[in-house]
């Protein structure tokens, strides 16, 4: 299995010849992928297809690569390299062969790493599998320590579908255990599930069903009896649908583009959760002189019992407020409390403006300092629970009062590609009794931000 060798069928030949490459008419005769040992014949095959469809010289170099990008995306290849070369002469003077030499990924690999929360750090033990069967599946077995008191351990077994790295079906077992000093309570989840995740021309989208055994316990004497009494056992099992369209030039600072993700929850396929639940997240990015940038978040997500004679656990429900989101105010600050116990709610909405400049006297421009940026904001957002009963207008009038509203002034350090730290000095203008503020110097680290 060491060399693949996929050939078009004989079709005529075209022997022009032009000094634009969009004119020099090629055909694709064969294509060897050689250095496989473990992955099947039949993956690379159909993954090396497209180039068969090259018209012209252009078209060569650019399906070229794009199987070459295919090859590293099944995620399975340690390395890939890509040359192109002219057939022999028994197929005629436009005809070429593309040779791809590949180095396959080990069988196992382990590791330990560290990741960032949302202001909480995680140490991993990571166990994966990159091709088992040798069809680019993937089995990973990972177990994490959290410095918020909370443990994981997870097996996971995926796969590409129809060869598209970027098609996947994928299946996991899990159990999680966590502490909300917030809420006053601890909570452990054991569960599987179910998910499929496939791009479109419009965004990514994921479809995914869980199910759960969650167990709530409330975690000291001083937990309200509000957050008490929903201590026990219950069942989950949900269908979950997310979309995703991000056409930012950067995930952590953008200059420019926006950013689409929704996502809507049915609970009820059996169990004793029973609800439906959206929400939605937009941004928006825009250049201005001086290499400022300016961004507007808006964020928004409703839920509601489909059995009226059941209640939505506060383990479900929407949580507002932290260093990252509504700041100036700590985590889930906003809403509804009882003797300082966060219950979340059924509906919030939160938006946000900032402005982002260049550090002061540009130190490091160029380099290290282009990592920092100078940091200034409003928030502003209300968290409440809806009265189905009454009219919309009436709820409406609800989300409209009691707002709370924050602003301040920072900075904010990119880390790698994937999280943010923030320092800032906020001062929350608008709040209300039974919000936990933080005015003052706030800082922040995470993955998700408005």
């Amino acid at each position: 299995m060491g060399t693949v060798h996929a050939k078009e069928p004989e079709k005529p030949l075209n022997v022009r010849r032009s000094a634009n490459i969009k004119n020099l008419t090629v055909k694709v005769e064969k294509v060897v992928i050689d250095g496989l040992k473990k992955t099947k014949d039949d993956l690379v095959v159909q993954a090396v297809q497209p180039v068969f469809g090259a018209n012209n010289f252009e078209e060569l170099i650019l399906k070229s690569l794009e199987v070459k990008s295919t090859l590293n995306s099944l995620g399975i290849f340690k390395r890939v390299q890509m040359t192109i070369d002219t057939a022999n002469e028994s197929f005629g003077n436009d005809g070429y062969k593309i040779l791809y030499e590949v180095e396959e990924k080990r069988t196992f690999s382990g590791s330990v790493n560290t990741l960032i929360g949302n202001n909480e750090g995680s140490l991993l033990f990571a166990f994966k599998f990159p091709n088992l069967f040798g069809r680019a599946e993937r089995l990973s077995m990972e177990h994490t320590y959290g410095t918020n008191n909370t443990r994981g351990f997870g097996i996971e077994l995926e796969k590409p579908v129809g060869g598209d790295p970027d098609t996947r079906l994928g299946g996991s077992v899990y159990q999680t255990q966590g502490e909300y000093p917030w809420s006053g309570y601890k909570e452990t989840d054991r569960g599987v599930s179910l998910d499929f995740s496939f791009p479109t021309r419009w965004g990514a989208h994921g479809i995914k069903w869980a199910g759960e055994w969650r167990e709530l316990k409330s975690l000291s004497r001083s937990t309200s009896f509000a957050v008490r009494e929903q201590a026990g056992h219950s069942l989950k099992s949900g269908l979950k649908h997310t979309f995703v369209r991000d056409r930012r030039d950067d995930a952590i600072l953008p200059t420019t583009g926006t950013f689409i993700k929704t996502s809507q929850e049915f609970a009820g396929l059996g169990g004793t959760a029973e609800f439906v639940k959206g929400d939605i997240e937009l941004q928006a990015n825009k250049s201005l002189f001086l290499d400022t940038v300016l961004q507007m978040s808006l964020a928004g997500g409703f839920m509601k019992s489909t059995d009226p004679q059941k209640e939505i656990k506060i383990n479900d429900k929407f949580f507002l407020g932290g260093p990252l989101t509504l700041r100036g105010f700590n985590k889930h600050g906003v809403g509804p409390h009882s003797n300082g116990n966060a219950l979340g709610a059924d509906t919030f909405w939160l938006g946000a403006l900032h402005l982002y400049t260049p550090l002061p006297f540009r130190p490091g421009k160029g380099g290290f300092g282009e990592l920092f940026k100078s940091h200034f904001f409003v928030n502003v957002g209300n968290c409440i629970n809806f009265d189905y009963n009454s009219n919309m207008r009436e709820n409406a009038r609800l989300l409209g009062e009691n707002i709370r509203l924050a602003y301040g002034l920072g900075i904010v350090l990119r880390l790698g590609g994937v999280a943010r730290l923030e320092l800032n000095y906020v001062i929350p203008k608008w709040l209300q009794s039974c919000d936990s503020a933080n005015p003052g110097l706030q800082f922040g680290i995470g993955l998700t931000f408005l």
